[in-house]
């Protein structure tokens, strides 16, 4: 996969888009941060899929903001973090957060398909999960997995389970308990109770 040029406004069918998709730095966390609140509220936290996030960065090679072409206003960002599967290195895709009035616009569809790219270009992971709703994560190649093909430390719905493959047939042999890869930050007997780190 080419990957996105990261400075020009993103382009479908000729027609110039109004915002641009970069790295995100140090300067954009703040903002990124409330962005997600803005988007996801204070319930996140109590979320299956933050407890694998809690104590871990994310890959930064893998973190993108959007914002619009004149870099004023950030209007988007995804992060993915690093996670395993059984014993096999694999990303959690998430939080994927638009500004509530710009959403439908294609950006949370652009800044995946940027952090797809990243990801395959990277050739260190084979696939990527997440939990959500299939019929738009669909639009950028995520397909449901089986029921208990993987397993979250916590309850989701099986449903909202997806998979994208980075690499031919990933997917056929993901399997396991999904773990943190790692920890980069001191967390709370709670937290750790999420499981063993490899």
């Amino acid at each position: 996969m080419k990957p996105l040029d990261k400075q020009t406004p993103q382009s479908v069918a000729g027609n110039m888009r109004p915002w641009t998709i970069r790295a995100e730095t140090p300067d954009d966390r703040g903002a990124v941060e409330k962005l997600v609140d803005l988007a996801f509220g204070p319930g996140r936290f109590a979320k299956t899929a933050y407890r694998l996030r809690e104590g871990v960065l994310p890959d930064a090679r893998l973190s993108f903001v959007a914002r619009d072409s004149a870099g004023d206003s950030l209007w988007g960002s995804v992060r993915v973090w690093p996670i395993s599967i059984g014993s096999t290195p694999a990303l959690l895709l998430g939080p994927l957060a638009v500004v509530p009035a710009l959403r439908g616009r294609g950006i949370g569809i652009s800044l995946m398909q940027h952090g797809i790219q990243a990801a395959a270009a990277l050739d260190e992971y084979g696939a990527i999960v997440l939990v959500g709703d299939e019929p738009y994560y669909a639009k950028v190649g995520f397909s449901r997995l089986p029921t208990g093909q993987v397993r979250f430390p916590g309850p989701v719905d099986p449903n909202r389970v997806l998979g994208l493959a980075l690499k031919q047939d990933a997917l056929d042999s993901l399997a396991g308990e999904i773990k943190r890869a790692r920890i980069d930050m001191a967390v709370s007997a709670n937290v750790a109770a999420v499981g063993p780190v490899s």
